[in-house]
């Protein structure tokens, strides 16, 4: 009796291993858009992601409705098609200011354009419009073109380019994400926006100060709208325009969480980070 017993909790223990084999497929599955390992502390706050990347230019006189542009992407075609976001620089920035989001974020899988604007002096309504003609452009006339997904396209900017975040959004309902990196705009309301979004504000901003410009725009966003507020402690307002892994982390969850609609991120979201790095979080989980 005790050998039969012994042999039944083997076939039993082989069967639940052989069910949670057949399982683990099928729970893959079904989200098509996951790309990449599983995600830990340690990736998303890595330099470099585990997919190689390549990049292309684009000449501002090959294009209309932006100023040229960068697009970093994966050079991985074994998965599929990626999601893709556009960066803004800020007044009277170029994209040499944010480039280093290009092959951070691409090497998460990502495709990335860093855009010209195409004046310096642009204001943020028109480089929310610039954000989205660089879209248009990634998806049906650039050279990678075939490698984006045009339903999964995220938008992203730093000062004049965090206010164009939001205009781009309030304007486009089909953006899966949007990152206000310390945002500067005259408009301080956005209930329009139902896009996902993603407010980074610098506690020493002085001049788009968080009082005035990201708290505001993170508190008037529906409360139907998913969203987080992250202050970063003792930053400036030009904090995104060098390697901040703070920055990095949160946008790549960000990202995958609603680009990919990866649910292995929500876990570096919600509960909303925490630590010496922020002075004041805020968000809307659960998501």
């Amino acid at each position: 009796m005790k050998n039969l017993t012994t042999r039944a909790r083997l076939t039993v223990a082989a069967l639940a291993v052989a069910l949670t084999g057949a399982v683990a497929p099928a729970q893959a599955a079904d989200n098509p858009y996951e790309r990449g390992p599983a995600p830990t502390v340690a990736s998303i706050e890595a330099s470099r992601g585990p997919f190689a990347t390549a990049s292309t230019s684009v000449s501002r006189w090959a294009v209309s409705g932006f100023g040229g542009a960068t697009i970093y992407y994966p050079t991985d075609r074994s998965q599929g098609t990626f999601g893709a976001v556009a960066i803004s620089p800020g007044y009277t920035a170029r994209q040499s200011s944010i480039a280093w989001l290009g092959p951070r974020l691409a090497s998460q899988g990502f495709v990335v354009m860093t855009i010209d604007t195409s004046t310096t002096s642009d204001q943020p309504s028109s480089r929310g419009d610039q954000l989205r003609a660089a879209l248009q452009y990634l998806t049906t006339s650039s050279a990678v073109r075939d490698r984006v997904d045009p339903s999964r396209l995220a938008v992203m900017g730093h000062s004049m380019g965090g206010g164009g975040t939001l205009e781009a959004a309030k304007d486009d309902p089909a953006l899966r994400a949007a990152i206000a990196l310390t945002p500067w705009n005259l408009d301080k309301t956005w209930p329009e926006v139902s896009t996902p979004t993603l407010v980074v504000g610098a506690e020493n901003d002085t001049i788009a100060s968080v009082t005035t410009h990201a708290e505001p725009f993170y508190s008037t966003l529906p409360a139907t709208t998913p969203r987080t507020y992250v202050e970063l402690r003792g930053a400036s307002h030009f904090a995104p325009n060098t390697s901040n892994t703070p920055i990095a982390r949160n946008a790549i969850a960000w990202l995958k969480r609603f680009v990919d609609q990866d649910t292995r991120y929500t876990q570096f979201l919600c509960p909303p980070p925490s630590g010496l790095a922020y002075s004041e979080v805020r968000s809307s989980c659960p998501f």
